[in-house]
């Protein structure tokens, strides 16, 4: 489990107790808090058989999802276990009968187990109490970006 300590601050999950007086077998000493987020969403394999700790994970952490869930495309990665998504829509203006193309980008934190995230990947994400200043979402599933041919878009 050593793995996982990667900052200065001791790294352990909140409701795993690892200092058991007696020996156990080596089961037991591999234990993981994981849990399923609901609505539909599958808990991935990574997040069952990796070894990070993330207290701000939906899977492994003790973060709950709740509120909306929306979809959007990747746009950056520079910061830290945190994405950018942009979200198209349309806006329809009255006088014209017409509707204009809008966007809106949200910070959504990014768990360690989905580690093959690339900019431009379709992702859902879901709503959470707040992180940090500018986060407030948690990624739930992601979507591979189709091949490199010409394909329907939204927009």
């Amino acid at each position: 489990m050593d793995v996982a300590q990667t900052e200065r601050a001791y790294q352990k999950q909140r409701l795993i107790f690892e200092n058991k007086k007696r020996s156990a077998p080596a089961k037991s000493r591999d234990l993981r808090y994981v849990k399923s987020v609901g609505l539909g969403f599958k808990t991935p394999v990574e997040a069952r058989e990796m070894h990070y700790i993330d207290k701000k994970c939906p899977f492994t952490g003790d973060v709950s999802i709740r509120g909306r869930i929306l979809t959007g495309v990747v746009k950056s990665l520079k910061m830290q276990r945190t994405c950018t998504v942009r979200r198209d829509y349309l806006h329809y203006i009255k006088k014209y009968n017409r509707f204009e193309k809008r966007h809106k980008q949200v910070s959504a934190h990014v768990s360690p187990c989905f580690r093959d995230i690339a900019i431009g990947d379709t992702v859902t994400i879901g709503q959470c109490r707040p992180l940090s200043k500018t986060v407030r979402f948690n990624v739930l599933r992601v979507a591979k970006v189709g091949g490199t041919k010409k394909q329907f878009k939204k927009f």
